[in-house]
């Protein structure tokens, strides 16, 4: 699907998506990039994508959702066990804002666990620390990850080993990355194929 027609199709791919992850979709590897144009309003048709969150970061301070205005989030649910996916995707991240150079500042990128039970504040810091500095790690609660998950409407459920002790099992979980506005609206989303360019391409259109 080329950019001409997710245009088209923009509110489609809004309500697609979200349903799909609210499901319980596996969103990993679609054929295209996946971009959702800006709007100024979400439609009273489409799911909100988004809301309020009370989290803790990598350094183990509380923070909310409040503490982001005023800059864009780049928000991406995963966690640190995660084989492929997560730390693709963070590298990604991390190598578009590098190439925004010292714009990349108007950007808070959030990396928010689904795994709190494993994914502390410190794990979470010498996590986030290996692919960019700026990036935030967020973790909380089971309840608090739960609000936060649901309100972007992220699926995740664990998923057992077999023959494996209780630490042993992987996270099933949404693979998008969530671009929200200076006002903790919904912009865009990216696919887990999205490349830097695409991203920083598409960001450097709302800076």
């Amino acid at each position: 699907m080329r950019f001409s027609a997710l245009a088209r199709w923009g509110i489609l791919g809004v309500v697609v998506i979200a349903i799909s992850a609210a499901l319980g979709f596996y969103v990993h590897t679609p054929s295209e990039v996946d971009l959702v144009p800006a709007r100024a309003q979400q439609s009273a048709e489409a799911p909100t994508i988004g809301g309020p969150f009370t989290l803790l970061d990598h350094d183990g301070k509380t923070v909310t959702d409040q503490d982001f205005r005023g800059r864009f989030m780049l928000v991406f649910f995963g966690f640190t066990y995660c084989p492929d996916v997560c730390p693709t995707s963070l590298t990604t991240i991390a190598e578009a804002l590098d190439m925004l150079g010292k714009d990349a500042g108007k950007i808070a990128p959030l990396f928010v666990t689904v795994d709190p039970e494993r994914d502390t504040p410190e794990q979470m810091k010498m996590y986030v620390g290996h692919f960019h500095p700026s990036i935030i790690g967020l973790t909380g609660s089971l309840d608090q990850i739960d609000r936060a998950a649901r309100g972007y409407r992220v699926y995740y459920a664990k998923v057992m080993e077999e023959d494996g002790g209780a630490d042993d099992y992987l996270m099933d979980h949404t693979a998008i990355t969530y671009l929200m506005g200076p006002d903790g609206e919904f912009r865009a989303f990216f696919s887990h194929d999205t490349t830097p360019q695409e991203i920083a391409q598409r960001l450097r259109e709302f800076l």
